[in-house]
């Protein structure tokens, strides 16, 4: 289903011009996660804005990486509910599952499955929820554009770098033939659910990694990371490298399975062929939450309008089908 985003005059507006508005409202909410404050995104002040029936509040928290859909989802549905105010947090997935299995959050925004610990979490506090998948990611291994040989990794290579213990320390130590320099490692922190992902498929346990490396929840801390460095590596969400693909370049992945090496780009990402590292995003929703229309209708608004905005801030959408199925779940109840 496609849809069409109005502006104050009825007229059709172009998402992409305002994507330069979703990334400059994504550095400041990260600015205000560093000082612990979550991201209030009210309605947008925009003359003729459109009216409706519904008031309330939702809030929202967790993953960086779902961070950018959710603000942008936010922001349309502002203008078209300008009564309703969404708060957009970003604590990290498992910060955001923290708040959300002791029912502080409507929605949590997660790059990775919700664990079995942090479901039992949930039952104990009688929180019931819906997962959704609302997009897919590439998760991006990325250098320096000035780097000039580090143009594909094996997983087993991966490994050896990032493995708990890990003595590489040099791009000499990842491959003969690699040059005689420092190797300087940039990487989400422990909460984040890219950080569980990425451990998880590449090292082969969720969470087992070398600790001495340039550690941030905030994605565009390892950005400038990686821009200043140019023996630096690094990792993080499809998204982050598009909006910054002229600040570095990224690695392909051979996974060592005989595809040979595979670049994050939205066809390989769709088509899994960017393995192990492509991957679904989710929301989780409380059924408590549901319950009230303003949710419902927040939920209903961003698996219509997916299809169109996911691209424009830097990730892939689900086939349209997808989105109806994921429509359904959340009005099962």
């Amino acid at each position: 289903m496609s849809y069409h985003y109005l502006g104050s005059n009825g007229e059709n507006m172009d998402l992409g011009k305002r994507r330069h508005g979703w990334r400059r409202r994504r550095v400041l909410a990260l600015l205000a996660f560093t000082l612990a404050l979550a991201v209030p995104v009210a309605a947008c002040g925009r003359s003729g804005a459109s009216e409706s029936g519904l008031s309330g509040g939702i809030e929202i928290d967790g993953s960086s990486t779902v961070f950018p859909i959710a603000q942008a989802m936010a922001e349309e549905f502002s203008i078209l509910h300008k009564n309703v105010r969404v708060n957009v947090g970003i604590s990290g997935t498992g910060g955001g599952f923290k708040r959300f299995t002791t029912g502080e959050t409507d929605i949590s925004d997660a790059s990775r499955p919700i664990s079995a610990i942090e479901t039992e979490a949930a039952k104990k506090n009688g929180i019931e929820y819906v997962e959704i998948v609302v997009a897919l990611d590439g998760l991006s291994v990325v250098v320096n554009p000035r780097n000039d040989f580090a143009r594909c990794l094996t997983v087993s290579e991966l490994k050896r770098i990032w493995a708990p213990g890990s003595t590489v320390k040099n791009w000499k130590d990842v491959r003969a033939g690699f040059p005689d320099r420092p190797l300087v490692l940039y990487g989400p922190d422990t909460d984040s659910g890219t950080f569980d992902y990425f451990t998880e498929v590449i090292v082969g346990k969720a969470k087992a990694s070398r600790s001495d490396y340039t550690a941030s929840a905030d994605d565009n801390v390892l950005v400038q990371g990686i821009e200043g460095d140019r023996y630096a590596l690094g990792y993080f969400g499809y998204a982050y490298y598009v909006e910054n693909r002229d600040r570095m370049k990224p690695v392909a992945v051979d996974s060592e399975r005989g595809e040979g090496c595979v670049a994050p780009a939205p066809d390989t990402i769709e088509k899994g062929t960017y393995t192990p590292l492509s991957r679904p995003l989710f929301i989780y929703v409380s059924k408590k939450s549901l319950a009230r229309q303003e949710v419902r209708e927040f939920v209903k608004f961003c698996l219509e309008s997916a299809a169109e905005l996911v691209p424009q801030v830097g990730y892939v959408p689900l086939p349209s089908a997808r989105y109806q199925e994921e429509l359904a779940k959340a009005q099962q109840d």
